[in-house]
């Protein structure tokens, strides 16, 4: 296999289900830092100018609202947010299809809650459909480790990179010596020091 780096230019971030509800059936990662790597995977797409997709799911009901600092961080995405009502693999839903094909970009960064459901079905179609797809594993998670263990793994057999928030964050930034990477750099300082 050849490294197919990620660059700022060429690449969408997807964050689907990030919602306080379903985050707290989450038990293979912590909700604090399971909520801290969503919100940087967010902060770095807002330093990075990248196409972001935001989604959810049933909002009105046990999956609750999205994380309110997802509107801080980036408030376009999150008012254009595709609202699914129950769907599973949000790739099935024409809105966020669309949204995601508007990005106009094949590299797509996932970030899903719960990884076992939320974030399995959509990777496996956008790898079906030629997007070179990165799951951040650690701004996910799945009620048990095994669950976790088993969705990354099957993910991962299909052809998707797993990876972690601050891997992410390196690889996206490039390097330290710019405007934008010195605000990365702060930005991984400051929750490694929270």
């Amino acid at each position: 296999m050849s490294f197919n780096k990620f660059t700022a230019t060429d690449t969408a971030l997807l964050m689907i289900d990030h919602q306080v509800g379903t985050m707290g059936w989450v038990k293979s990662i912590s909700f604090d830092e399971m909520k801290r790597n969503a919100v940087m995977l967010a902060e770095t797409a807002r330093i990075l100018k990248i196409p972001t997709v935001l989604t959810s799911s049933m909002e009105e009901y046990a999956q609750g609202p999205l994380l309110s600092e997802l509107q801080t961080s980036l408030p376009t995405a999150f008012a254009e947010r595709v609202k699914r009502m129950g769907i599973v693999n949000a790739m099935d839903d024409a809105n966020f299809a669309a949204a995601v094909q508007a990005t106009g970009r094949k590299k797509v960064v996932v970030a899903g809650v719960t990884n076992d459901v939320c974030t399995v079905y959509p990777v496996l179609t956008l790898i079906d459909m030629g997007y070179d797809v990165q799951v951040v594993a650690d701004a996910g998670g799945s009620p048990t480790k095994l669950a976790d263990e088993v969705s990354l793994r099957r993910m991962e057999r299909h052809g998707a990179t797993i990876t972690t928030t601050n891997q992410l964050i390196a690889e996206l930034a490039g390097t330290w010596a710019t405007p934008e990477g010195g605000e990365l750099v702060q930005l991984i300082i400051g929750a490694l020091q929270a």
